[in-house]
């Protein structure tokens, strides 16, 4: 079936279409005006809806289309299509378009990139689609961004930008204006003049607004700011961005070995990695790894088996220790009831802990000068909270079941429980912590062990004891 071709109509009325809705959504009607165009081919009116969007807006949209039509807008679009639109979507949707877009359009939509946007796309790339691409760039960006692919994945010399203003020190204010007025290939945005040596070694930083405000001829060293925050090229970005949050940054020099400036982080690089960093916490915590919205069902499954699977170990491990009790479940059908409520607070507990205990651990605001009191705390939390529960949960089941032993039952088994979950919900991140692995990965399975284990051991044991006197 072949797609009508949109008259003058269909175009004013396409072009009259906001991008998102009042609410900050994408507008329906919009995505479907541009699907409607990619299927007409209608490139007048595509680059009309298309062609002038921010970068978020056009990531959001290629991730609003569907799989087939995200290519044939990148083709549509031609030379209007803004590649840092890629750094804005997801890495699958990211990947999977990047496989279908010819590397000559891939080298030529980069060129005009951000060193740090470049090298975000073209990481993302095989080895061999990396080589072809930079060998299309010329000869001074090329050997810019593979400098930069060589420096570690989580570094800040992949986060940092290679664009920058530097100047000698004995250039006067004057020149140093005049050079940022006449020179053609400075980058769009900076908010820094970098004083470097003859040997490139970094001798200070120089703000605009100081620059702007002193007098022409004096010499640029009279201003340049000596106490500056040097980042490492191999620092973690993690490390990067408590940096920035620390000491309220915009932007940052970034040095080598030899001291050497070899680019600039800006903060809106640094908010991403915060964002990042967050998503990733949070996603490890759950046990779900990378997992992007954007992934196939298979992908999904794939990244969700393998702590799924280690926790029917660990759920087996909890039978067994219900089944040791068995003659006195089976004396007592009640006790089969009521101890689910016993694990499930004392899990619920335990996360609450250790989501705390991961992020104190992830920002550096936990460590061996306020860990004892941190225990403390929570120990004296769980303690509370378990005394506040052991009433109102022993006062139900003694009367739920007209037996006022069980409720006292119960109620010790949740005192004990919340309090292992509060202790393990910090012992097992900062156990993990120091043996160099991820809490937020590892600690939610061994928690959630303790806490069933613990809580049904307490509460059957606590039973045979009770009943056997």
């Amino acid at each position: 079936m072949i797609a009508e071709a949109p008259t003058s109509e269909d175009k004013l009325a396409a072009a009259a279409l906001e991008p998102r809705d009042d609410e900050g959504e994408l507008n329906r009607a919009f995505v479907e005006a541009v699907s409607a165009a990619i299927a007409a081919g209608d490139v007048d009116t595509l680059k009309t809806l298309a062609g002038d969007l921010h970068e978020a807006d056009l990531g959001d949209l290629i991730e609003a289309l569907d799989a087939d039509e995200r290519a044939d807008l990148v083709r549509l679009l031609g030379a209007d299509f803004d590649f840092a639109a890629l750094v804005e979507v997801d890495e699958t949707v990211r990947v999977q378009l990047l496989e279908e877009i010819p590397n000559e359009a891939i080298a030529e939509g980069v060129r005009d990139l951000d060193s740090d946007d470049a090298v975000y796309i073209l990481e993302d790339l095989d080895a061999e689609d990396q080589e072809d691409i930079l060998e299309q760039i010329p000869l001074s960006e090329r050997a810019q961004l593979v400098r930069s692919l060589d420096y570690p994945e989580d570094s800040a010399g992949r986060l940092m930008q290679t664009d920058f203003i530097a100047v000698p020190p004995f250039w006067t204010v004057g020149q140093t204006i005049d050079y940022c007025r006449d020179a053609e290939d400075l980058p769009d945005d900076f908010t820094e003049i970098y004083v470097v040596d003859p040997a490139f070694k970094l001798v200070g930083a120089v703000a605009l607004d100081k620059l702007l405000r002193a007098k022409r001829p004096m010499k640029i060293t009279e201003i340049v700011d000596e106490d500056h925050h040097v980042i490492a090229v191999d620092e973690d970005r993690e490390e990067v961005a408590r940096l920035f949050e620390r000491y309220n940054l915009f932007a940052a020099p970034v040095v080598d070995d030899a001291e050497r400036l070899v680019g600039v982080i800006m903060v809106d690089d640094v908010v991403d990695v915060v964002k990042e960093e967050a998503e990733e916490d949070l996603r490890a915590l759950a046990g779900v790894g990378d997992e992007e919205i954007s992934d196939s069902v298979f992908m999904t499954m794939r990244g969700r088996f393998t702590w799924l699977f280690v926790n029917l170990f660990t759920a087996f491990l909890a039978a067994a220790v219900i089944s040791s009790f068995a003659d006195t479940i089976e004396q007592m059908v009640a006790l089969a009831a009521l101890a689910p409520i016993v694990a499930s607070m004392g899990g619920n507990a335990a996360t609450q802990t250790m989501t705390v205990s991961v992020r104190a651990l992830a920002t550096q605001e936990l460590g061996s000068l306020n860990l004892v009191r941190f225990v403390s705390r929570e120990v004296l939390v769980a303690f509370l909270n378990g005394i506040s529960f052991a009433f109102l949960v022993g006062a139900t089941a003694g009367l739920w079941f007209q037996n006022p032993g069980l409720g006292l039952v119960i109620g010790g088994a949740m005192v004990a429980n919340l309090l292992a979950g509060g202790l393990a919900g910090v012992i097992v991140p900062v156990t993990v912590d120091k043996l160099n692995g991820d809490p937020a990965v590892v600690s939610g399975v061994f928690v959630t062990t303790v806490t069933d284990c613990v809580g049904f051991f307490a509460f059957l044991g606590l039973a045979t004891w009770w009943f056997r006197l």
